[in-house]
């Protein structure tokens, strides 16, 4: 990790939810992968990159149910009007959505990515752009998940990064650099 990966086109954000982020439901080190992720944003934005966020939807009654407080993006790392955010109800969020169609027309082939959960969604995600020949920087201090039994968070991210293997490239917030997006279809549509 300590060279610096070619900057990327795209910043993709993996449900930054408020059920995964605020309260007493929120993954530890919920506060600090939130700021991160909007570092990150920032960044992005600042440099013209395209931002994706991704959002989990659940089944009525079910924490993700839409339009309840579980499911609504955290607002501090809410999407812009013109990034595109795109509904998911699996972990891959290349599964049944528009994401491979919006990251192609854009000319997307590399992206940074971001989110919670580690094992979960970030990793379905990872798999799925790289079953798609898309290239991948997982930001490695800007994705988190839950405890698993007496197995504490960190060790279950760690893991879930060294399980995605040698195609990714994995970089620290302060590594990671965008290039402006030549705009050639992405229209920031969004998935409602």
């Amino acid at each position: 990790m300590g060279t610096r990966p070619k900057p990327v086109l795209a910043l993709l954000v993996v449900d930054a939810q408020n059920e995964l982020l605020d309260g007493e439901t929120a993954v530890p080190r919920a506060a600090e992968v939130t700021a991160r992720i909007g570092a990150l944003l920032a960044a992005a934005r600042a440099a013209g990159a395209l931002v994706v966020h991704l959002r989990n939807v659940g089944a009525p009654g079910s924490k993700y149910e839409p339009g309840t407080r579980g499911w609504a993006i955290h607002p501090s790392v809410a999407p812009l009007p013109s990034e595109p955010l795109v509904n998911k109800t699996v972990d891959d969020g290349f599964d049944g959505t528009s994401l491979e169609q919006l990251l192609r027309a854009a000319g997307v082939d590399r992206m940074a990515v971001a989110g919670v959960q580690s094992e979960m969604c970030v990793s379905a995600t990872i798999r799925g752009a790289l079953s798609r020949k898309l290239g991948v920087v997982l930001v490695s201090d800007v994705h988190a998940t839950y405890d698993v039994d007496d197995i504490p968070s960190s060790v279950v991210s760690r893991v879930a990064e060294h399980a995605l293997g040698d195609e990714i490239e994995l970089a620290p917030t302060e590594t990671i650099t965008f290039l402006p997006l030549v705009q050639s279809g992405a229209d920031g549509a969004r998935d409602r």
